[in-house]
């Protein structure tokens, strides 16, 4: 038994686990762990530890362990043991009261931190490795992406590098960074991954599409919930369907195989880590997740069930268009109409009839539509043919 390092089995994770093998190359095991696996584990080095009187370093990153352990842990540290968790989620916070923690939810003010960047600052704070210019372009990749950074800085550098690891296994996608990292001066692609990569891109668009036209929507307590069954790109998924569909709270992708929900939002002022939590899940405020417990699965798989998917907005209209006047239809043959009516107040007809609430902008009337009726934009034929009807029961 030698010094040890658990992190978490995603990007930000697994990178973890490459700058543990570049600073110590065969001194540490590495171990990627999902959320529910890391307590087995810890249990099984503090076990071995105390029967056999050991007292090796254990580093963990990019997870963090339940009361039980994290009271074990610290009784091992008071013995002689050495522990170091590093983190950056904000339910990790609490283990910042021991002096094995180390849990920051931003570098500085404004500066998101992910679990990578927060390990690198730690090595070379330590002297345990110098830091490089591949290795400082390698971070921030990583940390833009984890973050959701790197869609606003257009770093489309830092979801490739994403895309990589998925497409091979951790033990590939370590080797090949590792050697990357030692042997470069700058971090980059080679040419034939940038192939793949592009043909990567284009089979996740197709995947999305096909996805959208199985999107239900319900809400859940408060929230207006996008929900969604998908294996496979979660966070590229919960990213467009959200900027598709804006008056969504957030989207829930369901993955019934390894029974986990990733929750997505793109809104500022939603924490989709509070709604994990409720189903002892956790995570950042725009991603998070939870396994599907009893409680979740009632909530998200049973009463949705029966809920019809949501009706897209018709993409290449002419004349239908989101404006001062739009029509709008939901699976049910629903059919709606936004106009500025008086005061320059916007309101909506519901199958030719006025509806009593009006709103200051088209937008917010939108918005009440989408979350009260599940309706979407129509075809350019359906706006003409409900004003024709309009126009013949006024004459």
């Amino acid at each position: 038994m030698q010094d040890q390092l658990c992190t978490h089995n995603d990007l930000d994770g697994v990178s973890c686990g490459i700058l543990a093998k570049y600073a110590f190359n065969d001194k540490i095991d590495v171990y990627y762990h999902s959320v529910n696996s890391l307590d087995y584990h810890v249990e099984r080095f503090l076990n071995e530890a105390s029967e056999k009187k050991t007292k090796h370093k254990l580093y963990i990153t990019d997870l963090s362990v339940n009361k039980e352990n994290e009271i074990r842990l610290n009784e091992y540290v008071s013995n002689g043991g050495e522990i170091q968790l590093i983190d950056h989620h904000k339910t990790a916070l609490h283990f910042n009261e021991y002096n094995w923690g180390l849990v920051q939810v931003e570098e500085s003010h404004g500066k998101l931190a992910s679990a990578t960047s927060l390990f690198y600052k730690y090595l070379v704070e330590k002297n345990i490795i110098k830091p490089t210019i591949a290795l400082d372009e390698y971070v921030e990749l990583v940390r833009q992406y984890d973050t959701w950074e790197w869609e606003k800085n257009e770093n489309i550098s830092a979801k490739r590098l994403n895309d990589l690891l998925y497409m091979q296994s951790i033990e590939e996608f370590e080797e090949q960074m590792l050697d990357r990292l030692e042997q470069n001066d700058h971090f980059t692609f080679d040419e034939f991954e940038e192939k793949i990569l592009d043909i990567e891109e284009k089979k996740t668009e197709r995947y999305i599409r096909r996805k959208r036209k199985e999107l239900v929507q319900t809400f859940i307590g408060d929230l207006c919930v996008g929900i969604v069954h998908a294996e496979s790109y979660h966070s590229e998924l919960g990213n467009a369907l959200g900027k598709d569909y804006p008056h969504l709270d957030c989207i829930s992708i369901l993955n019934m195989g390894n029974k986990k929900i990733s929750f997505r939002t793109i809104h500022d002022c939603v924490d989709v880590s509070e709604l994990a939590s409720k189903y002892g899940g956790g995570g950042h405020a725009k991603a998070a997740g939870c396994q599907i417990t009893k409680e979740a699965y009632k909530e998200f798989v049973q009463k949705p069930f029966s809920i019809k998917p949501l009706k897209e907005d018709a993409r290449h209209n002419r004349y239908n268009n989101k404006d001062r006047c739009a029509h709008y239809e939901n699976k049910e043959d629903e059919q709606f109409l936004i106009y500025n009516g008086k005061k320059e107040q916007f309101v909506i007809e519901k199958n030719h009839v006025l509806l009593p609430e009006a709103y200051p902008s088209f937008e917010l009337a939108e918005r009440f539509l989408k979350r009260s009726y599940s309706a979407g934009l129509s075809k350019d034929e359906k706006l003409m043919s409900y004003l024709i009807k309009s126009y013949e029961q006024n004459k």
